[in-house]
């Protein structure tokens, strides 16, 4: 199922984009898409029913936001460095151990939203990412097949990233991940059963029609399933969590001088294969 939510920011009704690409309203069968409803088999199930019935009445798309596709979301964990190409472009060493950090969930934005350039940035920077959504309770998970069945599904994010606060300012990464706006998110939330392998999907990044990442998930260091599990032994992770899983070669950071970094105005598209596509118009905060 491709899950998403619309309406105004703060507003947003659940709704189901069918086979036939007709936006569905949910309202009537579930209140939200979050962590409670990724929990919850039953309500998954009645969704399903009412889909595959046709009982679900169609929505009007004009004109109508696209909102995040999880509501409510606990944290997002992210994993730096985790595609070898990448890795190579910044003249990293590839991490042995997955090189985790938090974004705050207030980050998470529509996909189509706008986002703001941080106040004296001069190295706002591009990430296309897979983000995976838990759909369990995960703590100390054992095997990769576990770690899998604790996944709800997947979703195109955007890891916005500010490379002079992340990296010349001292401290953690912090300070250049969490600006305003910076975790654009969806548009849809894949349920896990229509990726049957996350480590074979393309990823493309386009900077004002211009194509500056075209990369895949069989790139990745650390694949999707110990991401999770290796997660998952440091911090519990919730129905409803967002876990970012690293971007391929083609950042600004990786260009020769002058560095491409982003300004207002400037418009990235984004997408990951059968998840959907995102468009964002860049302005001063």
């Amino acid at each position: 199922m491709k899950l998403l939510r619309v309406g105004t920011a703060g507003a947003e009704r659940p709704a189901l984009l069918d086979a036939e690409g007709v936006l569905r309203d949910l309202t009537g069968v579930v209140a939200d898409i979050d962590g409670a409803l990724l929990a919850d088999d039953a309500a998954l199930g009645r969704i399903r029913t009412a889909a595959e019935a046709g009982e679900l009445p169609a929505l009007d798309a004009t004109g109508l936001r696209v909102g995040p596709p999880i509501a409510r979301i606990g944290k997002v964990v992210c994993i730096g460095l985790n595609y070898h190409d990448h890795a190579r472009e910044t003249g990293a060493e590839p991490p042995s151990e997955p090189v985790v950090f938090l974004k705050a969930a207030d980050t998470v934005v529509g996909p189509h939203d706008t986002v703001l350039v941080p106040r004296g940035s001069r190295k706002t920077d591009w990430e296309v990412e897979l983000a995976v959504v838990i759909g369990r309770t995960a703590r100390y998970l054992g095997s990769h097949e576990e770690a899998l069945a604790h996944v709800a599904g997947y979703a195109v994010a955007h890891d916005v990233s500010e490379r002079e606060f992340q990296i010349e300012r001292g401290g953690t990464w912090d300070k250049g991940k969490n600006c305003e706006t910076f975790n654009p998110l969806g548009p849809w939330l894949v349920t896990a059963d229509e990726v049957p392998d996350p480590q074979a999907l393309a990823l493309k990044l386009w900077v004002n029609g211009e194509l500056k990442q075209d990369g895949s998930t069989a790139d990745q260091i650390f694949p999707v399933a110990e991401v999770v599990r290796y997660v998952s032994q440091f911090m519990t992770l919730y129905p409803g969590d967002v876990v970012n899983t690293g971007t391929p070669a083609g950042v600004a950071l990786g260009r020769p001088e002058p560095k491409p970094f982003l300004r207002a105005g400037d418009v990235v598209e984004l997408e990951v294969e059968g998840l959907g596509r995102q468009r964002q118009e860049f302005k001063d905060a």
